[in-house]
Formats: structure tokens, sequence, C-alpha cells
């Protein structure tokens, strides 16, 4: 269902739940609704799958535990035909389930139970960056760093970042050749994070390789046994 409600302009975000639980669901629409958003609920992967293929949604908030299908499988048919932003809800909060929800595009991961307006919050810092035009842009080629706007871009070509892959990018851009090791990229960008791993680091790695390597046959963040990672901002 549309939940109505009356946004502060025309252009209100609209966001897609898609949560078994109903009280979760209306829980979560009711904080949305408050900050101006649009929201619509669904309770299926293959509705939410549906629903994203024929209409316009700035950001999804995905339960991992649905009844039809795995939130995970659910971002992974997204990911074939959309870049929008996902935010997953989970009851388990194991690190391996983590990993395995970054790796497949989502931008953050919250586990059960979770205050609303902390999601409402993430919902808008996600959408800040997204839509956020560039203002203070530093050029380290072949990348440009908005670091008000939260994003970089690659041979001009925009990436499309989760918060922490934003991070870690940033993080080995900051001193360009520096090797940085997995304890200090921790410590830099998930220094918020509960019991997170080395394999963390490792797992985000991939990931961003994956989207440079879209761009540009190349890979530019460079590992060194034993020490950990740098990036080399030469042209190619």
């Amino acid at each position: 269902m549309i939940t109505p409600n009356t946004p502060p302009n025309s252009a209100a975000a609209r966001i897609l739940i898609v949560e078994d639980e109903p009280a979760i669901a209306d829980t979560l629409a009711f904080a949305l609704k408050r900050d101006g958003f649009l929201t619509e609920c669904l309770s299926l992967g293959r509705d939410a799958l549906a629903a994203a293929a024929s209409r316009t949604h700035a950001l999804i908030v995905l339960d991992v535990g649905l009844p039809d299908m795995s939130g995970f499988d659910v971002c992974r048919e997204l990911r074939r035909f959309s870049e929008v932003p996902v935010i997953f809800l989970t009851a388990r909060s194991d690190e391996v389930d983590r990993i395995v929800g970054l790796e497949l595009g989502a931008d953050d991961y919250v586990a059960k139970p979770f205050s609303p307006r902390e999601v409402a919050s993430r919902v808008r810092a996600i959408l800040r960056r997204v839509q956020r035009p560039a203002s203070n842009s530093n050029n380290t080629a072949p990348f440009q760093i908005d670091q008000d706007g939260a994003r970089i871009a690659y041979h001009d070509t925009w990436l499309s970042l989760t918060r922490y892959e934003f991070g870690l990018l940033a993080a080995l851009l900051d001193k360009p050749g520096r090797i940085l090791s997995r304890a200090q990229l921790m410590e830099r960008v998930w220094s918020d994070a509960e019991e997170s791993l080395d394999r963390t680091v490792d797992a985000h790695v991939k990931t961003l390789r994956a989207k440079l390597k879209a761009v540009r046959d190349d890979d530019p963040i460079e590992t060194h046994r034993g020490q950990g990672y740098s990036v080399r901002t030469r042209s190619a």
C-alpha cells in the first residue's frame, strides 16, 4: 500500500519498505512520514522487485528474512537493473551476514531491534550523499573526490559507492601510494561498527575493484602481502 502524507514539497522522496512484520513496517513508515518522505510498504520479495522495476524509489529498506525469498536474493536481483540505495534490516547481526549484504551492494545494515528514528536518520544521510551536488572537489587524477557529497569519480564517472566503500577509497586516496594496513583501515572506516573483522576490509576491496573495473579495465588498488593496501593515482 502507498502511505499518504504531507511532504514539504512535491519532490518528496518515496521510500520502499519491504518488511513482512506489519508492526515494524508501520512504525518505520510513521518515522519516515514525520521526515516528509512518501512510503510504500510491501511484504514479499517478488512484489518488491516488481515495484522497483515499475516505479521510482529514492531508497529501499529491505528485510533480510522475507517469507518468499531472502532479502539477499532480492538485492542480488535488484542490482541487475537498479542502483537504488538499499538498507538491510535483519534479526541476525552475524559478521558473515553483514559482509554478504554489503558485498551485494547494500548501503547500510541495521540489526533488530533498532530505533525507527535511527533508520530514518540513516535514510537521510544516504540520500544527502547520493543527491547532493559537488561542492568541494579535490582532484587526485584519475580520481575526483567530493567530500561534502561523500562521492568519488573515477575517470570522470561518478561511482555508486556504499558508505563504507566511500570511506575505504577516500582513506586510500588521502595519501596516494601509502600502504595502509587492515587495522589502520578498520580504525579509520569502521570505527563505529561493532565486532568488525579484518576480512571486512578484504570484502570491500573486492567490491570496490569490481566497480572501478566496470569504469575502466584497470586495478588501481594494490595488495601488499602481509602489509595492507594502497592506491596508485597515475593515469592509465
